[in-house]
Order: structure tokens, then C-alpha cells, then sequence
């Protein structure tokens, strides 16, 4: 797959929610360190293959935009055949093997970060207490009024709707 300079460009609400360094302390706070631009199908293959340990895979179905401090990655799945980037899931996949389907589009993502959740957390202390972050509220607000829940809300409805997530990547690893 070549990734063009257009197909590397993050959708606008992610972008904004993303301009603010995120503040991470032992006691709570976001561990995520945001992309510019999706990581290149390259780079995406690459860690495809080296995190499953699988040489047949190329990756293709995730698209990158940030990692945690260990270089865990956070993506789209792009499991909806057709749907544009922002109507896929959002998934996580740490360094050390944590899976889990984090939100179910960009809108629920923007309000997964807007109750202080980062991808890491919702997916290793999905029941922590939310820490609201009110810029990210209001950029949510703005680009996803409709979609206004918690993050304890967006994780259990992500969850709900992509159960098998876990054994699909499970099932690719080697």
C-alpha cells in the first residue's frame, strides 16, 4: 500500500484535540504522545511484524497516530469496508501485548480524551475515575455534539460492539 501525503494527514478534531502536550503523573494523566501526520505505511508494516512476530503481515488495516511512553501504538482499525478513517474504531496495542478497542469512531474518542482518558488508559485502568479536561470538552462539543457520553461510557460500547478484538489480534500472532 503507498501512502500519499494526503492519506498521511490527520482528520481536523483530531489534530486539535491532539495540540496540547498531554500531561501524564504517576497518580493519573494521559501517557500518549500524539503523531503529526499517521505513520507511513512503512513504518506501519514494520511494527506490524515486529509486535506479532508474523513476517506475512503488512499492517494495512491500522493507520497510527500516536503511542504511549513504551511505544504502544494507537490507531484506526479499519475493519468498516468503505467508511472514512473517522468512522472506524480507535484500538491500542502496547509494547508489552495490552489489547483493547478503546472508542468506536473519532467521535467517541474525542469524548474518551475530553473525560481524561488516553488510549493506554481505557485500555489498563478502563474503571479508573475520570479526570474531565476542559478543553478537550470543548473541542469535542464542537466536532461531536451528538455523541456526548463518559469515557467509562465510549470503553464499554467499544468493547461491546468489537468483542472478538482481542483473539482476532491473538490469532495473528506468532
Amino acid at each position: 500500500m503507498t501512502v500519499t501525503a494526503e492519506d498521511r494527514e490527520l482528520p481536523a478534531a483530531l489534530t486539535e484535540a491532539h495540540a496540547a502536550p498531554f500531561r501524564y503523573r504517576e497518580d493519573g494523566g494521559v501517557d500518549f504522545e500524539p503523531y503529526d501526520e499517521f505513520m507511513t505505511a512503512a513504518e506501519t508494516g514494520d511494527w506490524w511484524r515486529a509486535w506479532t512476530g508474523n513476517p506475512e503481515l503488512d499492517g494495512a488495516e491500522f493507520r497510527c497516530f500516536g503511542m504511549d511512553g513504551t511505544g504502544g501504538q494507537a490507531a484506526f482499525w479499519l475493519v468498516r469496508a468503505g467508511a472514512p478513517v473517522e468512522r472506524q474504531p480507535v484500538v491500542f496495542l502496547g509494547s508489552e501485548g495490552e489489547t483493547g478497542v478503546v472508542a468506536r469512531d473519532l467521535d467517541d474518542y474525542l469524548w474518551l480524551l475530553a473525560d481524561g482518558f488516553g488510549p493506554y488508559e481505557a485500555v489498563a485502568y478502563p474503571s479508573r475515575a475520570a479526570e474531565p479536561d476542559e478543553r478537550l470538552t470543548g473541542i469535542a462539543s464542537r466536532y461531536a455534539p451528538h455523541a456526548r457520553r463518559s469515557g467509562h461510557e465510549v470503553i464499554a460500547a467499544a468493547r461491546a460492539e468489537f468483542p472478538e478484538f482481542e483473539q482476532t489480534i491473538e490469532g495473528v500472532c506468532r
